[in-house]
């Protein structure tokens, strides 16, 4: 199983020296990829009920800066050698597909072919208000999105019509490094995002606050199960998931469907993500003051990860 940690691109913390360090020093210490979230606006007022977080709100103020994701990614894969670089995930219709999939493409050329593409539909109603995006069709818009960009990577006349997009005998060059393409990993934990992963994903990659292995292999048997009624072979689709953290310093009672404890707890409780075929986690760190939580990813990477690949 691999391991990656979430990038300081927004916050207090958000900034070119701090960005630049934290991918470095996640590759130094064995992490297998950084990760970036995506915000392009911040309403000073959400009503909009946030999924991924214990209060349900969202975490970070809109008088804080929060960085585009693609410009983050491309950035570091000039500072970066090895690691893997992801976006978990990218709003699918905020951006046009021609727009968007040309910028993944490019830094998965430079990168020399580190890009996971983690994609969605998003949650939050004000944002799509304030892009114009339309957020009751947010799910139609993704999937032909991800139709269409099956024909950009891989075909070089392309032609497609479709209710959202059309396009008329185009080039799109260069493809992507990795072949056959970018890995897709969709994201999303309901029944809509199960399906759209097993039509179009290499992976699934959901983000649950609270979850236990036994509940995700549960619903990772209905993302199999879409990817059949797709005409897709179930084991062309992997299960990857991102997962909050909470290091301590010593022991302390075990919740089955929540990290937190200790070293050794916290590697026992994912030693179980991994018996169920979980082949990356991207762990979130739960520390809002970032000198502690530049801490805590140590720790794990130097006290857990030799552990956990043996």
């Amino acid at each position: 199983m691999k391991f990656g940690v979430f990038l300081p691109v927004s916050g207090r913390a958000a900034g070119r020296k701090t960005l630049m360090e934290a991918a470095r020093q996640a590759e130094a210490l064995g992490y297998d990829s950084v990760w970036a979230a995506d915000r392009v606006v911040m309403p000073w007022t959400i009503n909009t009920h946030y999924p991924y977080s214990k209060e349900a709100t969202f975490i970070v103020p809109p008088d804080r800066p929060f960085f585009d994701t693609l410009t983050c990614l491309a950035f570091l894969a000039g500072c970066t050698e090895k690691i893997q670089l992801g976006m978990s995930v990218m709003v699918l219709p905020y951006r046009h597909p021609l727009y968007w999939a040309k910028i993944a493409t490019t830094i998965d050329q430079l990168s020399t072919g580190r890009l996971i593409m983690g994609v969605g539909v998003g949650w939050m109603a004000e944002e799509f208000a304030a892009m114009n995006a339309p957020f009751k069709e947010r799910g139609k818009v993704s999937d032909e999105q991800l139709t269409l960009l099956k024909q950009l990577w891989t075909e070089e006349h392309i032609t497609f019509r479709g209710e959202y997009y059309a396009v008329d005998d185009i080039a799109f060059s260069p493809k992507p490094y990795q072949k056959p393409r970018i890995p897709i990993w969709v994201g999303g934990e309901g029944k809509p995002a199960q399906r759209r992963a097993g039509r179009f994903g290499d992976a699934w990659f959901p983000y649950f606050v609270r979850i236990t292995p036994k509940e995700l292999a549960a619903r990772f048997d209905n993302v199999r199960a879409e990817a059949k009624n797709a005409g897709r072979n179930p084991n062309d689709v992997a299960l990857a998931c991102c997962l909050p953290i909470e290091l301590t310093a010593s022991d302390v009672a075990q919740e089955e469907d929540y990290l937190r404890g200790s070293v050794e707890q916290v590697a026992t409780a994912l030693r179980k993500f991994l018996a169920i075929g979980v082949i990356h986690i991207g762990l979130q760190f739960m520390i809002p003051h970032y000198p502690e939580r530049q801490e805590q990813i140590e720790r794990f990477a130097r006290e857990a990860l030799p552990a956990l690949r043996t």
